[in-house]
C-alpha cells in the first residue's frame, strides 16, 4: 500500500455482473443494459423494503448464474444498503447462504465492495467474492426524509434515490476487466447539513479521494478513458470539477457521474440520481458492457461516494460526514510488481 492506495499484484477480474432496476431508471440509456426491468417498483411485494431486499437477492443470484457457478462456489458475499442495520443485505445473505461480510458506505458501498473483494481475492484469502448493493426510492425517502403519503415538495437541490441493485463477481479465474488498484477514502465534512443536498455534501470527499489516487499512483486524469463518480448528481458533479480545478487537476474532459446519466435527461429530475443502487446499476450494466464489448473503453476510475448521515444525526442538527473510494478498472493491465 502506498499512501491510501492498494496495488493489487494479481489484478482480480470482474468476471460477471448483474443488475435490476425500476421502470423510471430503465426509461433512460442505462435501461438497455440491465438484466431485468421492473414494471412495478413493488416487485410483487407488500412493502418497498421487501421489494428492495428482493432486488438485491435477484442481482446476487443472477451474478453467480452468469458466471456459470452455484452459490456454494462463492467464498464471500460483501454487501450493504441504506436501510437501518443494512437489513436488505443481511436478509439477502440469509437467503443465499454465502459467508457474509456486511459493509456500510452509504452510496459508496459498491466501490467499497469492489475494493474489499479485490483485496481478499488478490491476497489469496478467498477464490471468489460477490460484491453487491442496492436501494429503493420509496424506502429511502420515508427513512431519511418524509413519508411519501405526505406529498412533500422536493427542493431543487434534491436528487432521486435510484430503485435498483447491482452485483459483481471477483476472481482470479475467468475473463473480464481487472481491478489493478484502489484508493481508500477518508471521511470529509465541509459543514453541509441539508439532507436533501447530497451532491454538495459528497463532492469534497470525492475530490479528496481522487487527489489521493493521483498522488499515490503518479497518474494524471488523462490516464483514464473515464472517471466515473457515483451519486453526486448535476450540482455535485460541477462542484467536484471546481474543487479539483482549484488544485490544478482538470477532469472535465473525461468525468461522468452516475447520477447524471441514470435517468432520461429530458425529465425534470432536479439533480439526477443518488442512492447505493445508482452507481451499482450504472457501473455493473452500462459501463461494464462498454468495458467488455469492444467499445474502446479500456481504463475506468470508479469512485462511488457516500453520505454517512443517519436520521438521528440529522435530527440533532449534525453536519454530514462523507466518504469516497476509488477503484481502477482496466482491460489487459500490466501486472503490478
Amino acid at each position: 500500500m502506498q499512501g491510501q492506495t492498494i496495488f493489487f499484484r494479481n489484478a482480480p477480474k470482474i468476471v460477471s455482473t448483474a443488475t435490476i432496476a425500476g421502470p423510471k431508471e430503465c426509461a433512460g440509456i442505462v435501461g438497455r443494459y440491465v438484466d431485468r426491468t421492473l414494471t412495478d417498483d413493488t416487485f410483487g411485494e407488500k412493502t418497498f423494503e421487501r421489494a428492495e431486499r428482493k432486488m438485491l437477492l435477484y442481482a446476487a443470484r443472477k451474478c453467480v448464474e452468469k458466471a456459470g457457478l452455484r452459490t456454494e462456489d462463492v467464498d464471500v458475499f460483501l454487501s450493504g444498503d441504506l436501510l437501518n442495520q443494512i437489513i436488505s443485505a443481511s436478509f439477502t445473505a440469509r437467503e443465499i447462504g454465502i459467508p457474509f461480510l456486511g459493509i456500510y458506505g452509504a452510496c459508496s458501498t459498491m466501490s467499497e465492495g469492489y475494493l474489499l473483494g479485490a483485496a481478499l481475492v488478490d491476497g489469496g484469502y478467498v477464490g471468489r467474492a460477490v460484491a453487491a448493493t442496492g436501494s429503493h426510492f420509496s424506502s429511502a425517502e420515508r427513512q431519511y426524509r418524509f413519508p411519501l403519503e405526505q406529498g412533500t415538495t422536493r427542493p431543487p437541490q434534491a436528487q432521486w434515490t435510484v430503485t435498483g441493485a447491482g452485483a459483481a463477481m471477483l476472481s482470479l479465474e475467468g475473463s473480464g476487466p481487472s481491478i489493478t488498484c484502489a484508493t481508500v477514502g477518508t471521511v470529509v465534512d465541509f459543514g453541509v447539513s441539508d439532507a436533501n443536498n447530497m451532491g454538495a455534501a459528497m463532492a469534497p470527499a470525492a475530490a479528496s479521494c481522487l487527489m489521493s489516487h493521483f498522488r499515490d499512483t503518479g497518474r494524471s486524469p488523462d490516464y483514464y478513458d473515464l472517471i466515473l463518480t457515483g451519486d453526486l448528481g448535476a450540482l455535485g458533479s460541477r462542484l467536484l470539477k471546481d474543487l479539483l480545478w482549484e488544485k490544478g487537476i482538470d477532469v472535465s474532459a473525461n468525468h461522468v457521474d452516475c447520477g447524471e446519466i441514470v435517468y432520461k435527461v429530458i425529465e425534470d429530475e432536479f439533480q439526477g440520481g443518488s442512492g447505493a443502487g445508482c452507481s451499482a446499476v450504472v457501473m455493473n450494466s452500462y459501463i461494464y458492457d462498454k468495458l467488455t464489448g469492444g467499445s474502446g473503453l479500456r481504463r475506468v476510475l470508479f469512485a462511488a461516494t457516500g453520505a454517512l448521515l443517519s436520521t438521528v444525526s440529522s435530527g440533532q442538527g449534525d453536519t454530514i460526514p462523507c466518504i469516497a473510494h476509488a477503484v481502477a478498472i482496466e482491460n489487459a493491465p500490466e501486472v503490478q510488481k
